[in-house]
């Protein structure tokens, strides 16, 4: 089966796709995870949304980007997911790279910064992250702030 990619704004959501993607962040941060925590937070209406969806419609993956002004214009990457029976297969690298693509092309000259969980450190690494915090807990889990490495000038 193939994939590809959707890049959305909330209101070009259905309201099936929606609650696909709600029930999908609900599986994995709040079941899987078994984290209790406020996933509908009033971000996403001001988010840009990437999917990875398979030819039949369902979201394999997903991630919100929120821009931010705040001592410049500072991305947010969050709610980086990827369905159970769909990992391993290079999807989140996918998602970010889509995400950092969007970020560059909408406004190079912005920060771009995210919450990752401690584990994924090494993966935000190899996409050019650097730890900005110590590891902290947030909502019972290890979490650490990370932000993209600017590429020296040529």
């Amino acid at each position: 089966m193939s994939q590809f990619l959707e890049l959305k704004d909330f209101n070009e959501f259905s309201v099936e796709q929606l609650y696909a993607l709600l029930k999908l962040r609900c599986d994995v941060f709040i079941v899987e995870q078994q984290c209790a925590y406020p996933d509908i937070d009033g971000l996403d209406p001001v988010s840009k949304h990437i999917l990875v969806m398979n030819d039949a419609g369902h979201i394999l993956g997903a991630l919100r980007i929120l821009l931010k002004y705040e001592d410049g214009d500072v991305f947010k990457i969050s709610r980086v997911l990827v369905s159970k029976d769909a990992r391993g297969q290079g999807i989140a690298g996918k998602l970010m790279n889509a995400a950092l693509s969007y970020c560059a092309a909408t406004n190079d000259d912005a920060r771009v910064e995210l919450q990752a969980q401690d584990y994924l450190q090494d993966f935000y690494g190899g996409l050019g992250f650097y730890a900005t915090s110590e590891t902290y807990l947030d909502d019972g889990i290890p979490h650490i702030d990370m932000r993209l490495r600017v590429p020296p000038e040529s």
